[in-house]
């Protein structure tokens, strides 16, 4: 049985539709998407940290934390992730993230006409989990970054792609975004260890 492939603008409707009450938690999106694999799992904090909500104090840092928490139990072979009760407590409005899903709806039905399998060898198996571990130190930088303006849109950015290209298995975008992942490296080493 194949699993069905999820666009960005799937992911974002469905987070929409299935959040309930004013407040929508980080729990409550991780467990509608549970089913569907890790890359929509990913692509909901990394879309939170890209997104408007990431510019609120401690979001970016939440969001890279509960990234690695998922990043790094897929680079182990989990099958489905496991995560405390402190991270999937932390919410934002409901109404926020209405608002900036419907905004970019639009753009991610154009963008979801580019995402296809190919070189699916990046999707699978070991390369996958090292992917996934690229993931997991990408969200963990995020924190560090989170103090240097607008810097943790580009590991944010990187893990949205990974997302996507492991959703939709498209070894190009998964390809782009671990160059990506490694600028984001990069930009911690000027900022932070050099």
């Amino acid at each position: 049985m194949s699993k069905k492939r999820m666009g960005i603008t799937d992911v974002l409707e469905s987070v929409k539709d299935n959040a309930s009450g004013e407040k929508v938690e980080l729990g409550e999106v991780v467990e509608h998407l549970e089913h569907r694999g890790f890359g929509p799992i990913l692509l909901a904090p990394a879309l939170v940290a890209l997104f408007p909500t990431g510019a609120i104090p401690g979001i970016p840092s939440a969001c890279g934390i509960l990234i690695f928490l998922i990043a790094i139990q897929m680079a182990w072979g989990k099958k489905h992730p496991w995560l405390p009760n402190k991270l999937t407590a932390i919410g934002f409005s409901q109404e926020k993230l209405g608002k900036v899903i419907d905004k970019v709806c639009p753009y991610t039905h154009k963008i979801d006409r580019w995402f296809k399998p190919r070189i699916s060898i990046l999707s699978e198996g070991v390369v996958k989990r090292l992917v996934a571990l690229l993931c997991a130190l990408a969200g963990l930088i995020m924190t560090p970054l989170e103090l240097v303006p607008f810097a943790v849109m580009l590991p944010a950015f990187a893990i949205v792609l990974a997302a996507v290209g492991l959703s939709t298995e498209d070894g190009i975008v998964i390809a782009i975004a671990s160059v990506i992942m490694v600028g984001s490296f990069y930009l911690l080493w000027i900022n932070y260890l050099q």
